[in-house]
């Protein structure tokens, strides 16, 4: 059954067209005078009319327009996905938040930032393979220094060496964002319980990422770092956890300023993938 869902998910993902941007066309008009003095001399008024015909022209600022009308989002699943963001957004006020969270924070900031950068340098097989894929070998170079200084230096990646004494910005790439290079399209948008937004073509990429990924664990791969699916799962739900404690502040600001929850972490998660595709 997994796999046939990944054959199914690959095969929707090609298949997904991207819409295109029409080309402008501007019309350029020329003007005929009679009077030769008026040939000799043109006015200011003639001259800024023209520049206006030319550079900003109303068929200019229409095609613009309809392009950007033509970048909506696929929505198919738009009831289930409400009624999932809903019941994830429950699940933060009602339990992680009151519950699990507010004990959870009473570790020091500094700490959970530690074992956050301690699952992003796991990231490293992941990240280098899908910059190689996506022939960014100076990122490639980048992210393999990074790991190195982060792994030693870093004491385990605990800390970032790398960027705050050397400099060197992460360049963390997925198959989602290889997919996205290579021009496939994001797909109808979904909706995961638990682990919120994502697209056909993301979700196709975690698939994929999944048996490069160390933290899960996968049978016929030799760098596990654990020993069975449970305790793989069980170390993506805690990176998660961990993380979603770093940004409670930020979540709490978009539910009380977004008129509508769920449009919104759509629009903000595909304008975010679609960012770091075009990097």
């Amino acid at each position: 059954m997994k796999y046939f869902l990944l054959v199914l998910l690959i095969v929707g993902s090609l298949f997904t067209i991207t819409p295109s941007l029409a080309a402008e066309n501007i019309e350029q008009n020329s003007s005929s005078v009679v009077n030769q003095e008026s040939m000799d001399t043109v006015s200011e008024d003639d001259t800024f009319d023209e520049f206006e015909e030319d550079e900003f022209g109303d068929d200019a600022f229409g095609d613009e327009f309809s392009g950007e009308k033509e970048k909506e989002i696929f929505d198919p699943l738009s009831g289930y996905n409400r009624v999932m963001t809903s019941f994830n957004d429950g699940l933060y006020v009602y339990v992680l938040d009151p519950v699990l969270l507010k004990g959870y924070n009473y570790i020091p900031e500094p700490v959970r930032v530690s074992v956050n950068n301690f699952f992003d340098n796991l990231n490293y097989p992941v990240s280098v393979v899908n910059n190689i894929l996506q022939l960014k070998f100076k990122n490639t170079g980048t992210e393999s220094l990074r790991f190195v200084i982060n792994s030693t230096v870093g004491i385990l990646g605990l800390f970032d060496p790398a960027q705050s004494w050397f400099g060197l910005e992460d360049h963390q790439e997925d198959f989602g964002q290889t997919l996205g290079y290579y021009g496939v399209g994001g797909g109808f948008h979904i909706v995961l319980p638990f682990f919120g937004p994502t697209n056909l073509r993301d979700l196709t990429g975690d698939f994929i990422d999944f048996y490069v990924n160390p933290i899960y664990y996968v049978d016929v791969r030799r760098y596990n770092i654990v020993r069975n699916t449970y305790q793989g799962w069980g170390l993506v739900t805690y990176k998660e956890f961990n993380k979603m404690s770093l940004y409670t502040k930020e979540y709490d600001n978009v539910r009380q300023d977004a008129l509508d929850l769920y449009p919104f972490l759509r629009d903000l998660y595909e304008q975010s993938r679609q960012k770091k595709i075009e990097e």
